[in-house]
């Protein structure tokens, strides 16, 4: 494991996008290359159609700040990562990151009042409490812990179904499912019926919630009455599949990269305010959705000079963008807390940038400050190299992470 890079960088390919990673906290080498010879530059997909990669950060800006680059992946003639020929199913009901315009905002604003940055805030006890039973319980846990199932899983778990209003108890099958619907090997037939799956869980508790509201997000949109019950059904698979999956993979690798980064954990040890910024840090370096985001063309237009084509799908890679040396000051490939804040990529940006980032930074914050002030000699039970890295999963991060202290 190592961030050095080689020494004989390899010439862009301009037909692949990059996948082949030489460090397991970093992005393919191909990117540090196409974001110097060819920024944007033309890719063909898995199902065969040509497309287009966007590497640097200020394109990548552009790209999920314009309009012009649709969510909604309708008008592309077939669904660019599918078997070849199939065709682009509309959105599903509340699926509001896959549409635009006046339906995504409709949808979006009904949710933007839950995940305020004071309402985030006002969280953070109970976040901090959920912490640290965790933390009992690995004390009290024969050694080696799986620090990913034992603490880094449970927490964001535990506080998104609070929010929503979903049963803790019902976590293994939302975990199951959503697991399937991230796996790159899985068939479409699996990841239609996971999707099915947690939207038939949501759809019951909206049903069971109608009858008798509690104090949630969920039992708040019923009241609301402005969504069908397809699109709450939707919606809440849509938060409780992102809102664990994303800030359980941060917590875990945050981890790995901090022990194998020991000045750095030094630093955040000998000085405790630099946690917040440890945090975005973190988000920038280690930029888990490791594929990009999708768009497609809406009409005709230039980027850059490029002539792209309506229709044509557009993949930004965030975990390139949150690399270029030209939007962060010092190296950008090397972990630093005390780098100068920049806005990075990790959250995507745009009228889809996270709604989630807030609980996200709570929840990064509380896990991985406690974690290491309980076990200062917290160490990896294995060999770095032995520990399972997500490469088979649109979110990176690991499968397990075995530690003792």
């Amino acid at each position: 494991m190592t961030d050095t890079q080689p020494t004989t960088r390899p010439r862009p390919d301009t037909r692949t996008q990059p996948t082949q990673r030489t460090c397991p906290f970093s992005p393919p080498e191909g990117y540090r290359t196409l974001r110097e010879e060819a920024p944007i530059t033309p890719v063909t997909f898995p199902d065969g159609t040509d497309g287009w990669l966007v590497s640097r950060h200020a394109d990548v800006r552009t790209v999920l700040a314009d309009q012009r680059f649709g969510a909604n992946r309708r008008p592309a003639r077939t669904d660019a990562f599918a078997p070849t020929g199939t065709p682009v199913p509309p959105p599903p009901p509340g699926m509001f990151i896959m549409m635009d315009g006046p339906e995504h905002t409709r949808i979006r604003r009904l949710l933007t009042g839950q995940f305020t940055v004071r309402r985030m805030r006002q969280l953070a006890p109970a976040v901090e409490r959920i912490v640290a039973e965790h933390l009992d319980a690995m004390a009290s846990a024969e050694q080696p812990v799986d620090l990913l199932r034992d603490f880094a899983l449970p927490i964001p778990s535990l506080v998104i179904c609070e929010l929503l209003g979903v049963p803790y108890a019902d976590r293994a099958d939302f975990q199951r499912n959503s697991g399937n619907m991230l796996r790159l090997d899985a068939s479409q037939e699996q990841v239609q019926q996971a999707h099915l799956a947690m939207n038939q869980h949501i759809h019951e508790l909206v049903q069971a919630k109608r009858a008798h509201p509690t104090d949630d997000i969920l039992s708040g949109l019923v009241q609301d009455g402005r969504l069908s019950d397809e699109e709450m059904a939707g919606v809440g698979a849509l938060l409780l599949l992102a809102g664990h999956e994303t800030t359980a993979n941060m917590i875990a690798l945050g981890t790995m990269c901090l022990l194998h980064h020991p000045d750095q954990l030094a630093a955040l040890r000998a000085d405790a305010s630099l946690w917040d910024n440890a945090v975005e840090e973190l988000l920038r370096y280690l930029t888990i959705i490791q594929f990009g985001l999708r768009r497609v063309v809406r009409e005709d237009l230039e980027l850059d000079g490029h002539r792209i084509e309506a229709g044509t799908t557009v993949l930004a890679s965030l975990t390139s963008g949150n690399r270029d040396a030209d939007q962060f000051t010092g190296d950008p490939d090397q972990l630093d807390v005390q780098r100068p804040y920049s806005p990075h990529l990790a959250f995507g940006h745009g009228a889809h940038q996270c709604i989630g980032q807030q609980l996200a930074r709570v929840e990064m914050k509380a896990a991985l400050s406690a974690l290491f002030d309980r076990f200062p000699s917290l160490r990896l039970a294995v060999p770095a190299k032995e520990v399972p890295m997500r490469d088979d999963m649109l979110i990176y991060g690991v499968h397990a992470l075995p530690v003792t202290w």
